[in-house]
């Protein structure tokens, strides 16, 4: 297709080829080729890590008041591209168009924070015990970083990493996602049009496991930050380890969301069922276990089947369109299988639980009430739109179910007594608790996991401390 870009490396302040064949580009839409991506080998990822140790020697010493200024445009440009971006990436991701405008002026917002935080990123004095002692911290940036970035949210997990690490003054190899390059493309050319040294940042594609390897392991990166799945992110971790590599990990989640009797259920459906189907529920925050006190139940599941039945599903061009297709035939394949395996254990079909049609990768906005606890849905993240509605007595029940999992990412409820806010915001175990709104991953806000979620923010004042070092510096006078 004519507008769609095919996409290339950039290294060393350039656009090339790699040195691999270049790889197919798939519409989920439409099951169609629409273009191809670079290919990068050993050589090319040996040239991106030297000019990311020199860029790094670059933009290091740029002021942070200067390298604010940069940021500052390179989000201008996001904003001002924002129709071209956004069309690209529902042609590769799949997402209505909607959501990909929302995406991508959601990173211009993200680069302009993080502007922000780099001429805010304080040292202190520390008072000394002698009259003649001068004791001073600083902050200075890590070194060059390898960010591996998701095809899920193309900019939005990207920009996460890019942004906080070059305000610090870092230089960044970013590894992108083969499914959905060109849309992350167009992060590093506002990047680069903004007037970033060369070096400074550098786009690479490829195999990921070839290139996971051979970057963690190399002496020049100081700093590893990933996005994905959490075994992937579990042998990241223990590379990254055996190198003494600093690591930020955002790994995958099985969000608990508890409704209670006293809830203000229409405004649960509402925002529930909207976080549940957003990017056909391939979103590592997204709502999956849903468990709602006996009394409103099945107010709350009629609400809820009626909220996905209203769900438009095609291709995230058509305007109208609010659920466009999952990223690939396979993630399709999990889904049914998923849908299968909790029917065989004495699950329900609400609505839902099926593919639609014979092209592109559509499923049906699903929704799965009785399932036992053994069903895989309830234990295995189901990246896609199936929602698992089961019913809770007591608070304590609530509690015990939505802990159960190893997972620590993000966990809903919704309550209209402060007792029981206060009561679940020391309970759930999450790195990031929502009540009665979806208040998560805005710039200003940590985000992040703990248990098998990982570990480490990127956002927030917290994101940018993992790409410093501290430095103590006492002298006498």
């Amino acid at each position: 297709m004519s507008d769609y870009p095919e996409t290339q490396l950039f290294i060393d302040g350039t656009w090339r080829d790699g040195s691999n064949d270049r790889l197919p580009i798939v519409n989920p839409a439409t099951g169609e080729i629409i273009g191809t991506v670079a290919n990068a080998g050993r050589d090319d990822l040996d040239a991106a890590l030297v000019a990311a140790e020199s860029g790094f020697d670059i933009w290091r010493q740029v002021s942070a008041f200067d390298r604010a200024r940069v940021l500052h445009k390179a989000a201008q440009l996001l904003r001002d591209r924002v129709e071209k971006i956004a069309t690209i990436m529902t042609l590769e991701q799949g997402k209505p168009i909607a959501e990909a405008r929302a995406e991508t002026l959601g990173a211009a917002d993200m680069i302009d924070w993080f502007a922000e935080e780099a001429r805010r990123a304080y040292g202190r004095v520390v008072p000394p015990r002698f009259a003649h002692v001068r004791q001073i911290v600083l902050k200075e940036p890590v070194g060059p970083v390898a960010a591996f970035s998701p095809w899920n949210f193309p900019l939005n997990q990207a920009v996460r990493k890019v942004a906080a690490g070059l305000a610090a003054g870092c230089s960044i190899i970013l590894k992108g996602p083969e499914e959905t390059p060109a849309s992350c493309a167009e992060l590093v050319y506002a990047f680069a049009d903004a007037g970033l040294p060369t070096g400074a940042l550098n786009l690479v594609y490829g195999t990921p496991a070839d290139i996971s390897n051979h970057l963690i392991a190399h002496p020049i990166i100081r700093k590893i930050t990933f996005t994905g799945s959490t075994a992937v992110g579990k042998q990241l971790a223990a590379l990254a380890g055996v190198h003494m590599k600093r690591m930020t990990m955002e790994l995958g989640g099985h969000a608990p969301a508890i409704v209670f009797d006293d809830a203000d259920v229409d405004v649960a459906v509402r925002i529930l069922s909207g976080s549940k189907f957003r990017n056909a529920g391939q979103v590592c925050v997204a709502p999956t276990r849903f468990l709602v006190q006996e009394k409103v139940y099945s107010r709350f599941l009629a609400g809820f089947v009626k909220a996905a039945e209203a769900i438009k599903v095609g291709n995230g061009l058509d305007a109208e369109v609010t659920m466009g297709p999952l990223a690939s035939g396979k993630r399709v394949e999990a889904m049914e299988a998923l849908t299968a395996d909790a029917i065989s254990r004495g699950g329900r079909i609400a609505t839902g639980g099926e593919r639609i049609g014979n092209q592109g990768n559509f499923y049906k906005p699903t929704v799965l009430t009785d399932v036992p606890l053994d069903a895989r849905v309830l234990n295995e993240e189901p990246f896609g739109p199936i929602a698992v509605v089961n019913a809770f007595s007591t608070y304590e029940s609530a509690i015990s179910e939505a802990n159960r999992l190893p997972y620590g990412l993000a966990a809903y409820a919704y309550t209209t007594s402060a007792k029981t806010s206060a009561a679940l915001g020391r309970d759930m175990q999450s790195g990031m608790v929502s009540i009665n709104h979806h208040g998560l991953a805005l710039p200003e806000l940590p985000f992040g996991g703990i248990k098998d979620s990982g570990y480490g923010s990127e956002g927030g004042t917290e994101a940018m401390e993992s790409f410093f070092n501290t430095k103590l510096v006492t002298e006498s006078i």
